[in-house]
């Protein structure tokens, strides 16, 4: 897509033609993202984060053909008035859909935050000794002071 600056509208078709752009790269994107949302709620994080990549490449040109339909808003709208009312149409479904997508991003952060903290304090409770007596931490063999072994993670899901 030609930057801002390359692209001036000048006529009905390339009005047609930047509209239609800018509409294939919403719907592109908005399939992506509806994609990562089904896998992550279904807990298939690897496809789901599989997605980033064409995801951010669609977001890239989504925005950029955004930046040249705002430096050619006039124009658009002389040109071609029924384009820039489907792109508000469509821009509020997508905005939408992104809304969903980032509630379903936050809901899985959340889960997988509280399964980090529930193991850690759980590993911590694991190193107290039971029995009679003041309880007090075992020794730690990574320094004085350090109340717990390292927490590690694997990356393999």
């Amino acid at each position: 897509m030609p930057t801002a600056e390359a692209l001036r509208v000048a006529d009905r078709v390339t009005a047609e033609a930047l509209v239609a752009g800018v509409l294939g790269n919403m719907a592109a994107l908005e399939a992506v993202l509806a994609e990562e949302a089904a896998h992550v709620r279904a807990g298939r994080l690897r496809e789901g984060i599989a997605a980033a990549e064409p995801k951010a490449a669609l977001a890239a040109a989504y925005m950029q053909g955004l930046e040249v339909a705002k430096a050619n808003a006039v124009a658009l709208k002389r040109f071609h008035p029924e384009g820039v009312e489907r792109l508000r149409t469509a821009h509020k479904r997508f905005t939408a859909t992104v809304e969903a997508n980032q509630t379903v991003l936050d809901s899985a952060r959340g889960v997988s935050e509280g399964l980090i903290r529930s193991l850690a304090e759980e590993i911590g409770r694991a190193q107290l000794p039971s029995g009679y007596g003041r309880q007090a931490p075992a020794p730690s063999p990574y320094g004085r002071g350090v109340r717990s072994g390292p927490l590690v993670l694997s990356r393999n899901l």
